[in-house]
């Protein structure tokens, strides 16, 4: 517990959390702008004319989604701490005297991913928190009610929990990867942003040449997708259950947090 509160104490004496922390907050008022927008048309009968079908255009379905706004860009966020956590030892040249400190390696990577997680729980905290009370006016407002009362609306809440968690630990995972902090931060982003897109539009490719629709269930491989199928009510045509994003993600933060101890005990610290 002691490597634990080092950590978040290295954290919380940085001005670095606190910009991706104001970021967050401006993605989830947009993100919550456009999801209610979607709800609004939805619940109004025009759900097919944004392609809205099936389960996911039930109440308790957009609920689900105004309740877990702000997740996408979220999630990039608390994966860029993970990063810093790790990078930043090597940025400042303080790697050698942490392991100096502390010889057991393992021991410094898990106190990483413990305080990296609580992190993630934080961030999924206070901006569940914001969708909570803007979410409960706007359905409230509508005729709706709170909708909270709807495993689908709590299920979505607690998944998105656990990606909360799970990213900040892939942010470790690729910190011991790639020690250089721009670059780090550089190719993380960029896979995450471009490379979601990308992905999507290859599956959709393949889907077509193929000529077969349940192949673009398969996106679901990429972790960004993964993280938004998870929290998603209902199965589509495009998306699988939301249980196969849950498994595929966890399946991410185990390979991540292993890969991350091993790299570490056999890398050399000078």
């Amino acid at each position: 517990m002691n490597l634990v509160r080092s950590e978040l104490l290295k954290i919380r004496t940085t001005s670095t959390w606190w910009w991706l922390a104001i970021a967050a907050f401006l993605s989830i008022a947009l993100a919550f702008a456009f999801n209610a927008w979607v709800a609004n048309e939805t619940l109004n009968g025009n759900a097919e004319e944004l392609g809205v079908t099936g389960d996911q255009a039930s109440a308790a379905a957009q609920a689900a989604n105004l309740y877990t706004s702000g997740q996408y860009l979220g999630l990039m966020f608390v994966m860029l701490i993970g990063i810093l956590m790790v990078t930043n030892e090597f940025f400042h040249q303080t790697a050698t005297t942490t392991f100096l400190a502390t010889p057991r390696r393992t021991s410094v990577i898990l106190s990483k991913l413990v305080a990296a997680s609580l992190l993630g729980i934080g961030f999924w905290l206070v901006t569940t928190l914001i969708d909570l009370a803007a979410g409960a006016v706007f359905l409230s407002a509508n005729g709706h009610g709170t909708l909270l009362g709807e495993w689908a609306v709590q299920r979505a809440l607690l998944l998105n929990l656990l990606a909360y968690a799970i990213w900040t630990v892939l942010g470790i995972g690729i910190g011991t990867l790639i020690t250089n902090q721009l670059g780090a931060v550089i190719t993380a982003a960029v896979l995450y942003l471009v490379g979601t897109q990308v992905v999507g539009l290859l599956f959709m490719l393949l889907s077509n040449l193929l000529n077969s629709e349940a192949v673009v269930k398969w996106q679901v491989i990429w972790p960004a997708i993964a993280s938004t199928v998870m929290v998603s009510e209902g199965q589509t045509d495009f998306t699988p259950a939301w249980w196969v994003g849950a498994l595929v993600l966890i399946g991410y933060a185990v390979v991540s947090g292993v890969a991350g101890v091993l790299i570490t005990r056999r890398r050399d610290i000078s």
